[in-house]
């Protein structure tokens, strides 16, 4: 099941050039920039309205759809549902890319508007360290400057052997903000859904076993859990619209967590 996903043979030039500007300027120095420029949650949005601006959204790195994010959130969460799922689980699936609102108070600079996405979408991987060989489209990871560093460069980098992924800085995107924005709400969601929230995009780590070297107890412990939300990520991708009744339905699930 899946061979005709994450086909990155034949993409399309958007989704190319969003990974060559991402493994060009996702370098450490950027991704402390973004943490801190990102964290200030000083505006407030409804969170229904949130979830109804990604109509707005098409993500220019994925190669498998071209609805609107919205529809795929639903599709993830309906799977889930219908796989008899617990709850968060399923919220987690409905919300899971609802970081992409950052969309709204981006720019093209940081790579964070509807123009360019490098600082919003696409596979994440650990900076500070060399970018693993079995990452996608690896071609361009000789364009990362901090591939030059001798200080970035090598296996663990600035990193110590199973120091626990919480505490490595992942190239930024929507997974960090979102983890960021509902842990400043506190939000009900278990600690299961936040990191599942916070590493979804890693598939250096849940696809690859790239960082086994740099896992905790807890990314061991959690990884199973991330590798079964992957399932209703990326295999729920249609061109089939949910039904209202099941919108409504998930949408009141949905307001007991967030």
């Amino acid at each position: 099941m899946g061979s005709e996903y994450r086909d990155y043979d034949n993409i399309n030039e958007d989704v190319r050039n969003n990974y060559k500007m991402a493994r060009t300027y996702q370098t450490l120095d950027y991704v402390k920039y973004m943490r801190k420029k990102y964290s200030k949650f000083e505006e407030k949005i409804d969170i229904m309205k949130s979830l109804e601006l990604l109509n707005n959204f098409v993500d220019l790195s994925d190669p498998d759809i071209s609805l609107s994010n919205l529809d795929h959130l639903y599709q993830s969460a309906n799977y889930a549902m219908e796989e008899g799922e617990p709850e968060w689980m399923i919220v987690t699936c409905l919300l899971h890319d609802l970081g992409k609102i950052m969309y709204l108070q981006g720019n093209d600079e940081d790579g964070t508007s509807m123009k360019n996405q490098y600082g919003i979408v696409g596979d994440t991987f650990i900076v500070g360290c060399k970018i693993p060989d079995d990452i996608i489209l690896n071609e361009y990871n000789i364009l990362n400057s901090d591939m030059s560093n001798d200080k970035y460069n090598t296996k663990y980098g600035i990193y110590e052997k199973n120091c626990g992924l919480d505490n490595c800085y992942v190239s930024y995107g929507h997974d960090e903000y979102l983890y960021q924005l509902l842990k400043y709400n506190n939000t009900k969601l278990p600690e299961e859904a936040l990191y599942i929230i916070r590493f979804h995009s890693l598939y250096l780590h849940h696809d690859k076993n790239a960082y086994e070297h740099l896992m905790s107890e807890k990314d061991i412990k959690y990884l199973p859990l991330l590798k079964r939300f992957n399932k209703y990520d990326l295999y729920s991708k249609c061109d089939k619209i949910i039904d209202d009744n099941k919108k409504i339905y998930l949408r009141e699930l949905y307001s007991k967590y967030i």
